[in-house]
């Protein structure tokens, strides 16, 4: 699980980070990212609409989601802000298609 300071926490930051920051559209979802972090860490912020599906879907995305985030921060990621937008193909995604997909849009700019 993410720990607090890896985590977007407020809206203001979720707007900035959609709004302003570069994003990377794929097949399960769209990815926007802020380099480098105001906060000095790497950190996620995660949306997940009805659109997806009913509660209990949503939130295995969610955990889906958390996790890959999770292991881009032990694997040393730089200091970002991250904002997912789960897509409704990101229900039946594979997890290493998943991982692939948000770990390529979050480090795209350092490979």
């Amino acid at each position: 699980m993410l720990t607090r300071a890896n985590r977007i926490i407020a809206g203001s930051d979720y707007r900035r980070v959609s709004r302003r920051g570069r994003r990377t559209a794929g097949k399960f979802a769209v990815v926007s990212v802020v380099s480098p972090s105001t906060a000095g860490v790497p950190r996620f912020g995660f949306i997940i609409t009805r659109k997806i599906g009913g509660a209990v879907v949503r939130n295995r995305v969610r955990r889906r989601m958390k996790a890959i985030a999770r292991s881009l921060v032990d694997q040393g990621m730089p200091a970002r802000d991250v904002v997912v937008r789960a897509l409704p193909a990101a229900v039946s995604a594979d997890w290493a298609s998943l991982h692939h997909e948000i770990e390529a849009a979050a480090m795209g700019s350092m490979k």
